[in-house]
């Protein structure tokens, strides 16, 4: 069993809700994410000229209703002050101001850690109502495995389970578009709910350890699935293919679509879809389905079929080596998807090399579409919300 051993030489952030001076590095990654916050959204893109018309408003027969009962139910079990705290306006640039990090800059919305079981539970109840089975339990394990990582370090007001901001954009409702966001340390899950569709990006998923080997949650492991799928397509090609498919040697420092990248521009690289065999063809699909499954099954399997219309445009590819212990990066690139995994370096533990105990991936929706914003931009465009007794706004037929 490996022995993980916290980081000594790294100082212990004051708590949660208090100001402090920032150190140097990350004062200039803050001042970073404000320039980006200040940039007009675009969408990730190839070029900086996100496509239009790949993100049709349509009638799913998905009813939202499980979302908006408990959105409501959550919102009930508030007080006025907490409410205050947790809601946005639809448009409200805070959807965009998550981060992954585990340090407390930029946070907004209510902190599960500052509430009752009750209201813990009815937020984990709205998680629930856009998830699988297999996407709620991810998620709940990174959170378990944060509480781990307080258990080694004993850096209480750094680490632990429920050190997570809920937030409300605009009304639950069936017919008005809505939203959530779980954001902290290594998970953040943004969910759009317009009528009977939902986007469910940025959605950030990694953890530092990957595995619990001890304390209070002693077992759980999260991100398995992920590293062994995308060893597997990689591990299928031929040299030729691995060739084409690789882009590096050595690893990146970060995701290129992390936090505060909403306007990345990403060429498409690595091997083409169609340049593979039938039987890689169905491991890279897959691995898709690994991160697409993610959400409810009916919205994920509409997504996979949207992803299934645009394989020809789709690409996999790679960095580091293909060793069966080794670490790499692997990225799959299409118009309408775009999943990045990484073996990272130490942070909280003693590790300063991109080892298999560290790992973040990232799923974002390309062209615009990110947060569901280019399903908004349509929403606004076909329906007159200019005050609110509009009919769309009382729910009547426009």
């Amino acid at each position: 069993m490996e022995t993980l051993e916290p980081r000594t030489n790294r100082p212990n952030l004051p708590a949660k809700h208090s100001n402090f001076p920032h150190p140097e590095r990350l004062r200039r990654s803050i001042e970073r994410a404000h320039a980006s916050l200040a940039e007009p959204f675009v969408g990730i893109s190839s070029d900086g000229s996100p496509s239009h018309g790949l993100f049709p408003l349509r009638s799913t027969g998905i009813s939202p209703a499980p979302l908006v009962e408990a959105a409501q139910a959550w919102l009930a079990t508030l007080s006025p002050s907490q409410r205050a705290a947790a809601c946005f306006p639809l448009d409200s640039v805070q959807w965009r101001a998550w981060s992954n990090v585990h340090v407390y800059m930029m946070r907004h919305g209510v902190c599960l850690d500052d509430v009752d079981d009750r209201q813990k539970g009815a937020a984990l109840k709205l998680v629930r109502a856009g998830m699988s089975a297999a996407g709620f339990e991810s998620a709940r394990a990174v959170m378990k495995l944060n509480e781990h990582i307080r258990e080694i370090t004993g850096r209480d007001d750094n680490y632990g389970e429920w050190y997570y901001w809920m937030s409300l954009f605009g009304n639950p409702s069936a017919t008005q578009p809505w939203g959530w966001q779980l954001d902290g340390h290594h998970l953040v899950i943004n969910c759009l709910v317009i009528g009977e569709q939902i986007v469910m990006t940025p959605t950030f998923l990694g953890s530092e350890p990957v595995v619990a080997h001890s304390g209070k949650y002693a077992g759980v492991r999260v991100l398995a699935e992920e590293e062994e799928r995308g060893f597997a397509v990689m591990n299928a090609l031929s040299p030729a293919q691995r060739a084409r498919a690789t882009l590096a040697r050595t690893l990146p420092e970060e995701l290129f679509a992390a936090a505060f990248r909403d306007n990345l521009r990403l060429n498409y690289e690595g091997i083409a879809y169609p340049d593979l065999g039938p039987a890689q063809q169905d491991l890279l699909l897959g691995l898709v389905g690994t991160y697409v499954g993610r959400m409810h099954s009916g919205h994920a399997a509409l997504k996979l079929e949207e992803i299934k219309a645009h394989l020809p445009s789709t690409y996999f590819a790679w960095m580091g080596e293909c060793a069966p212990e080794g670490v790499f990066y692997y990225r799959v690139h299409s118009p309408v998807i775009l999943i990045e995994f990484d073996h990272q370096p130490g942070v909280a533990l003693n590790n300063d090399e991109h080892n298999r105990n560290h790992i973040h991936t990232v799923v974002r929706t390309p062209n615009g579409n990110d947060y569901g914003m280019d399903l908004l931009r349509q929403h606004y465009e076909r329906f007159d919300h200019s005050h609110p007794h509009t009919p769309h706004r009382l729910g009547k037929p426009s």
